[in-house]
């Protein structure tokens, strides 16, 4: 009896642990506890370009349908260390950054354990004066929903800027 309580516990031990570190993100990321509102404005003016001295840094999300009923899904972005913002179904935000190498993360936002999984990071090195497009897209198919998270060239960029809306987002609570 004692050998089969052990070997439940330790499974159950495991199991826990193995949730923890599925869930843990990478430092460039943030915290996971924190969330963030995203809305979405359309018809807004195109970036302006970069302050003098530095860079700016574009982070949309793509995506090719909405992912339940009534539910479009959150991606958010992180860079150096912390979440920066969110962008909600089709939408582009702006950043402005010092030269030099930054780490970027976009990440599904959601409480549900097998999306939150959907993580990726880059780095790249900013230029004062350049501009940067990056893509969170998440694709829905019939039997799972798909993220990935690349640099756009330019031409790319603007296309996905003019066809999307501009996003603010803020922190829950």
């Amino acid at each position: 009896m004692k050998l089969g309580l052990s070997a439940l516990v330790l499974c159950a031990s495991l199991a826990c642990a193995g949730r923890v570190w599925a869930t843990t993100l990478p430092d460039c990321c943030g915290d996971d506890k924190v969330k963030r509102n995203a809305k979405t404005e359309a018809g807004q003016p195109l970036p302006a370009g970069p302050e003098e001295g530095k860079a700016e840094i574009v982070l949309i999300e793509k995506q090719n349908q909405t992912i339940a009923p009534f539910y479009d899904a959150t991606v958010r972005f992180g860079l150096d260390g912390a979440w920066v913002g969110a962008n909600k179904c089709d939408s582009y935000f702006v950043l402005t950054v010092d030269p030099g190498v930054h780490d970027l993360c976009a990440g599904w936002q959601s409480d549900l354990e097998n999306l939150k999984k959907n993580v990726q990071l880059t780095s790249f090195t900013a230029e004062p004066g350049q501009v940067y497009y990056f893509s969170g897209e998440i694709v829905a198919s019939r039997d799972t929903p798909n993220f990935k998270f690349s640099q756009l060239n330019e031409d790319e960029g603007e296309y996905q800027v003019k066809s999307g809306k501009l996003s603010t987002s803020k922190p829950n609570g």
